[in-house]
């Protein structure tokens, strides 16, 4: 077959702006969905329809492939809400008040509820105190009491009368003690007087006082009974009257929560528990339970409020981001509050986590900062394995101390998690984590790169108005609209694909938008979106200049025209970050007596990578097979990238090497115009190689700034024809005959160009390495065994 240049055409595939209608984004319909990620579309909906557990999704793709922001369009337009929701509350254990309870309503009821028995604890603080405060109620107190003292008063007046028969006074002391004195007639005996009695008086007195202070004791024994029986029916009383209120009030709530049986069973214990804590509500003394709440003023008691910990909407479907997940903002997390000094907590302190307000819904996230956080994977994972939600303190957990806290009640959990990671990252948790495939079963894997054709473009064009309008863009004309999807198909390093990276496109997008303002247009254009490509390039090409700059000044030897044994100009490319550049690179065969070895200098200083090393390889066995198969060669073959001191990997070099390798053995020189790129396997048939566009471009800049006045080339393999979307000024060579690209399927096509004089002329090839070649080879293979025999 004959071997050709590429045409200008095969060189770059523009847009088919012919078959669109419109004329600039503002005609075009912005598009409502990310365009070319059916694949993962189809995972999400799968997931979403699923219920069952460990049907969570990981989003796998590089970042800027709008993963996000297409999951998000998703949620939004397509989920069904089919998940059962609640508004959650904790709300006191009256029976265990470090176990606060749990407490589902239905959507929307969470606020009104909380409300409710706010509004009754307030109705309560004023309406308990007034009905202790009733004559009704104060006169049956006083009655009561006048019973009591009627009796107490009875029975010490009894002893007093018996005590005065007996010449003794019963009085009640300062202290509130009763004291028996011996009277000396109506006033009680002084100390000198007492001394004045006889003996017998004395012991008759002390037997008398004796008698009467056991009499008493036995009165003061049935006193306390009788206060006992009095205290008892005062707290009947206060029972009576406070169960009363209770009842005037609760009613009505009762009977609107009435189908809330959670609800009734909280209102019954809360009635039992206030009548057992009448106190709350008739002290005046401040109590740590009135303290720290917007509830202060109005002096409702702590153990009676409800902490709303989640309140949903009806027409709301909860999908949470959550940018930074750390264990308190996903599990949530229990506050302390101080109270003179001393540091309490109770279920009131208890605080939300994204989890908490993500139930009944999806919560999304990024896999690798979910990793980072300490604990954070470990209990995402307990909560979905136990569909369930823990306040588990975190300190306890980590620590040995055993510090006294709440013990909530566990909050049934049905969530979607959303993670958003790389490859690697789903790699390493599928390998090392037997847990990660139980409970994420799906893989939403977005796309690169989607198909090039007329349809497809048309959804770009609308992907581009989207992001015109999102972003208050000046809309872009047909000619910027057909440059963005060249651009994009560039970006692929494929003519037929179009590039995905939504988040490369916008930022794209608004640098052109940038230079459209400055210049004062209306409109973006092609020539703002070259200014926006070109000032990226500029901003990021140091290494480019520097490249170009030491090829002009001759610090790195670079021959571009005649011919040389043994030498060839290699491509390759070198990258930053955010830019890559191609460059030439001399490559060196030399050869002398051995047997039959190619020694990889790169390899043997460790400055070639494992690829390059597997491509020299390949290479050996290509060359023994073709001269060594009846005895060995006697030759040593030495290569090199010359002036390479950064490494070197890949196997994009070994069609050059070859042609250094023949061009020793046969002391044929090779032409310096043009440049090689393409891998080869063992039978010598050339193979695809990346960044073909960069190489190729970097030879021509590497012609032009020498500027030989000569024609040049490169080859390269044939199946990355389709990878050509070269720039204008490569094309403009090509255009003017003075720079050519040659698409290659064999090394045999290689050599007859490398080895032909003539640079334009149809070269007939066969995928056999050329007779006359080979001969030459052979007759100094020959020589050079006779030498080594003789030797």
């Amino acid at each position: 077959m004959d071997l050709h240049p590429l045409k200008l055409d095969e060189l770059y595939k523009e847009a088919n702006s012919s078959e669109w209608s419109f004329q600039s984004t503002k005609d075009i319909k912005p598009l409502n969905e990310i365009i070319g990620q059916d694949r993962a579309k189809q995972a999400v909906s799968f997931a979403m329809s699923i219920r069952e557990k460990g049907y969570n999704i990981y989003a796998v793709g590089r970042n800027g492939l709008g993963k996000r922001t297409m999951v998000m369009r998703y949620l939004k337009n397509h989920h069904e809400n089919k998940q059962e929701r609640f508004d959650w509350c904790y709300i006191a254990n009256f029976k265990n008040m470090r176990s606060p309870l749990a407490l589902s309503l239905p959507i929307g009821k969470g606020q009104p509820f909380k409300t409710d028995i706010q509004d009754l604890m307030i109705k309560l603080v004023k309406s308990i105190p007034l009905a202790f405060e009733n004559e009704l109620y104060l006169s049956r107190v006083d009655k009561l009491k006048i019973e009591l003292n009627s009796k107490q008063e009875t029975e010490v007046n009894k002893i007093k009368i018996k005590a005065k028969k007996q010449n003794i006074e019963l009085k009640l002391t300062q202290s509130g003690d009763y004291q028996f004195t011996a009277l000396n007639g109506d006033k009680p005996h002084t100390e000198e007087t007492f001394e004045l009695l006889s003996e017998a008086e004395k012991n008759s007195f002390d037997e008398v006082i004796t008698q009467l202070e056991g009499e008493l004791r036995s009165l003061i024994r049935s006193l306390t009974e009788h206060e006992e029986k009095y205290s008892n029916k005062i707290n009947e009383l206060d029972i009576e009257i406070t169960k009363a209120v209770l009842d005037k009030y609760f009613i009505d709530y009762e009977k609107k929560y009435t189908n809330q049986k959670d609800v009734i069973k909280y209102l019954e214990e809360m009635k039992d528990d206030i009548v057992k804590n009448l106190d709350l509500f008739t002290s005046e003394s401040p109590q740590l339970t009135d303290s720290v709440n917007d509830v202060v003023e109005q002096k409702i008691p702590r153990r009676y409020q409800v902490n709303l910990l989640v309140a949903n909407q009806k027409e709301h479907y909860p999908i949470i981001i959550e940018d930074n997940p750390h264990y308190h903002s996903l599990f949530g997390y229990i506050e302390n509050s101080t109270f003179k000094g001393t540091v309490f907590t109770d279920f009131t302190l208890i605080q939300a986590g994204n989890l908490h307000k993500a139930n009944g819904g999806v919560l999304l996230m990024d896999a690798n900062k979910v990793l980072e956080r300490p604990y954070v994977w470990d209990g995402i994972k307990r909560s979905l394995r136990t569909k369930s939600l823990n306040f588990s303190s975190l300190e306890r957990e980590v620590t040995l101390t055993g510090t006294v806290s709440l013990d909530p009640e566990a909050i049934p959990l049905n969530v979607k998690i959303i993670l958003f990671g790389d490859y690697q990252t789903y790699n390493l948790l599928q390998q090392y984590d037997p847990e990660f495939h139980e409970l994420f079963q799906v893989m939403a894997d977005f796309e690169d790169e989607m198909d090039r054709n007329i349809n497809n473009e048309y959804k770009y064009a609308q992907f581009i108005s989207s992001i015109v309008k999102d972003n208050q863009l000046l809309d872009c004309d047909q000619s910027a609209i057909k440059k963005i999807i060249e651009h994009s198909a560039r970006k692929t390093g494929d003519q037929n694909k179009l590039s995905l990276h939504s988040a490369e496109i916008a930022s794209l997008l608004r640098e052109v938008n940038y230079w459209a303002q400055t210049e004062k247009a209306n409109i973006i254009s092609e020539s703002h979106v070259l200014m926006a490509l070109k000032s990226q390039e500029l901003r990021a090409s140091k290494i480019k200049d520097e490249i170009l700059n030491n090829i002009k000044k001759e610090i790195t030897l670079l021959d571009l025209e005649g011919y040389k044994v043994g030498q060839v100009n290699a491509l390759s490319v070198m990258s930053t970050p955010n830019f890559s550049v191609g460059a030439p690179s001399r490559i060196t065969a030399t050869i002398s007596f051995g047997e039959g070895e190619i020694i990889d200098i790169e390899r043997d200083v460790e400055l070639g990578g494992n690829i390059h090393s597997k491509g020299v390889m390949i290479l050996t066995a290509f060359i023994n097979s073709l001269f060594g198969k009846n005895k060995k060669v006697p030759l040593k073959t030495s290569l090199a990238f010359e002036q390479s001191y950064y490494g070197v990997d890949g196997d994009s070099a070994s069609i050059a090497e070859c042609c250094a390798i023949l061009s020793s053995f046969s002391n044929i020189p090779l032409r310096q115009d043009i440049a090689l790129t393409g891998s080869m396997n063992q039978f010598g048939y050339v193979q695809a190689i990346g960044g073909v566009n960069e190489k190729i471009e970097g030879f021509y800049n590497a012609c032009h700034i020498k500027n030989t006045g000569r024609k040049h080339g490169v080859i390269i393999p044939k199946s990355n024809q389709h990878n050509l979307m070269l720039n204008e000024d490569v094309r403009q060579a090509v255009k003017n005959k003075q720079f050519f690209v040659y698409p290659v399927e064999h090394i045999s096509e290689v050599i007859d160009m490398m080895m032909s004089e003539s640079f334009e002329q149809k070269i007939s090839c066969s995928n056999h390495l050329n007779d006359n070649l080979m001969a030459k080879i052979f007759s100094n293979i020959d020589e050079i065994s006779k030498l080594s025999e003789v030797k």
